[in-house]
């Protein structure tokens, strides 16, 4: 097949293109590079540097594809509480960009990366798809106003559409920026250089962390499944870890205790979040197969950032 991959130089987005290229596919890929990296990407994949609110150039990247995944984002909760325009310029006008690009181009599914963050607090857990989301960051709100973009114009055009709440993700090669980084590469980092842990809140929240092979699974299932259309499918480990016991692990694979710090004065997000994952499991025949523990230890395996 063909395809096309929007934010592919990222951490998701390259996993994603390499595991499609490894398995024979056409991969082309479009990035601006602004949290990417192009050295990622293997060297059958077709990179291209740019913007998704580029019309013509996406116009012309889309020619004879089979199915689009969409993943260029913001993707930063603390960032978008400072620069929510930006948020909404990005994620739902670049959604909206490509949606109208597919249409014009004649491409027949997209493949859209939303976020378990829609869900925010919720008073069952796990939640499930069919739940009322309540997101509390302008990065929550903007996936969600992206998911309703994805699903209104790919209905009014023909366009099938496969929508993936996608979890905590992590592994090797995950952005580690120097404000507000993920905790798993985080933690790990700190952890291996002597820092102190830093916990936001009390660090009883709770999160569903999904290691990056089974969201790629997830993804390249997702692309010729069948029964899918229009669905809306949560993608996570279905198990909830807090914080806590996270540092517990990350202690024990790495070897390090590291001291710790409670920061009170900062929120650590919704105090309960993971997935049932039983949509999954029926229409895209998913199984997560790497645990917590084992993702940790294959991340600092892999990662050239971790070793010694």
């Amino acid at each position: 097949m063909r395809f096309l991959v929007t934010g592919g130089a990222g951490f998701l987005g390259s996993a994603l293109a390499n595991r499609l290229a490894q398995d024979g596919h056409q991969v082309r890929v479009i990035d601006d590079l602004s949290a990417g990296d192009s050295a990622r990407l293997d060297d059958q994949v077709l990179f291209t540097r740019g913007d998704v609110s580029d019309r013509p150039k996406l116009w012309t990247l889309l020619q004879n594809v089979d199915c689009v995944y969409h993943l260029a984002a913001r993707v930063l909760v603390s960032e978008s509480i400072l620069y929510p325009r930006a948020y909404n310029e990005v994620n739902v006008g670049g959604t909206v960009s490509v949606m109208e690009a597919m249409r014009d181009a004649g491409v027949q599914r997209v493949v859209f990366t939303s976020s378990g963050a829609v869900y925010g607090e919720q008073a069952e857990q796990p939640v499930r798809e069919d739940q009322i989301p309540n997101p509390q960051s302008p990065y929550a709100v903007s996936k969600l106003a992206a998911e309703y973009y994805v699903r209104t114009i790919g209905a009014l055009w023909g366009i099938e559409t496969v929508i993936l709440r996608i979890f905590n993700a992590y592994g090797p090669g995950q952005n580690l920026p120097p404000s507000h980084p993920p905790v798993v590469p985080r933690f790990l980092h700190q952890a291996l250089h002597g820092g102190s842990l830093v916990i936001f809140g009390s660090g009883g929240q709770t999160r569903d962390f999904v290691y990056v092979d089974d969201v790629v699974e997830a993804l390249v299932t997702a692309a010729t499944a069948a029964d899918v259309d229009r669905r809306v499918i949560n993608v996570g480990a279905g198990s909830e870890t807090s914080v806590n016991d996270l540092v517990g692990l990350v202690a024990k694979v790495t070897g390090q205790e590291a001291e710790l710090l409670h920061s009170p004065a900062e929120s650590g997000g919704v105090s309960r979040l993971y997935a049932d994952v039983s949509v999954a499991r029926r229409l895209l025949d998913y199984q997560p197969r790497v645990d917590l523990a084992r993702g940790l230890r294959l991340t600092l395996e892999q990662d050239p950032r971790f070793q010694s």
